[in-house]
């Protein structure tokens, strides 16, 4: 419930500044400078989870971004992160690592005021993964109910495991300050592929969370801070 709260917040803020005219507009600024928009190279890092690392001990992670503004509303998009993905359930727990890029594109589907370059985006990624993923505890199935529960300990690690999957973006970028933007997005995932241990599944995929055993289905989320590069107006 924190996180949605949070969530919720962070969303609306950015609403609000998203929608108010003033935003990104200088004093003195003639409206045929007003009217160049700015082409470049944005890049920037994902703060929700370097949150996330600071917070929650069976997490830590970090992601490098960036997207290129290639015609008027449309950007190529690239995310490279890595993630340590620790997992509990009431028989098992487990800790995945990895490494994993994401690239696609985005669509501007917001007309902005004059001087203003925000976004409300929507876009497409393919997201590739290579990890491990170590057994720390586990517990024997059984129906005998007269024992105690068979607990084991030993460690168990599987590696050059790899994972690959479609995901859905959209979110909203803002310009806080001259080429300085924060951005919250939502994706929506459809796993392709990924080759499992044997007799053991995948839990947590590095880049795409978490897994379940009925549904190829995964979600997640981001809050961003980014700079653009303008490398000229148009």
């Amino acid at each position: 419930m924190k996180h949605k709260n949070i969530s919720a917040y962070f969303f609306s803020l950015l609403f609000l500044l998203l929608t108010c005219p003033l935003l990104g507009q200088e004093e003195g600024v003639n409206d045929s400078l007003a009217d160049r928009e700015k082409f470049g190279l944005r890049v920037g890092t994902d703060i929700s989870k370097l949150l996330r690392t600071a917070f929650q001990d069976e997490y830590s992670g970090f992601e490098i971004l960036g997207d290129y503004r290639v015609y008027k509303d449309y950007y190529a998009a690239a995310e490279l992160g890595n993630e340590t993905i620790g997992y509990e359930e009431d028989n098992i727990s487990i800790t995945s690592r990895g490494s994993y890029i994401k690239l696609g594109g985005d669509y501007n589907a917001y007309e902005n005021w004059t001087g203003m370059q925000n976004l409300i985006f929507v876009g497409a990624r393919y997201g590739f993964s290579t990890f491990s993923q170590e057994i720390e505890e586990y517990q024997i199935y059984t129906t005998n109910s007269f024992f105690e529960p068979d607990i084991r300990t030993e460690n168990i690690e599987y590696t050059s495991l790899t994972a690959n999957w479609l995901e859905l973006v959209a979110g909203i970028k803002v310009e806080l300050f001259n080429n300085l933007y924060l951005s919250a997005h939502v994706q929506l995932k459809r796993m392709l592929f990924q080759n499992e241990p044997d007799n053991f599944a995948n839990l947590a995929i590095p880049g795409f969370n978490r897994t379940y055993d009925d549904s190829n289905i995964g979600v997640g989320y981001g809050y961003t801070i980014s700079y653009l590069i303008p490398f000229y107006k148009k």
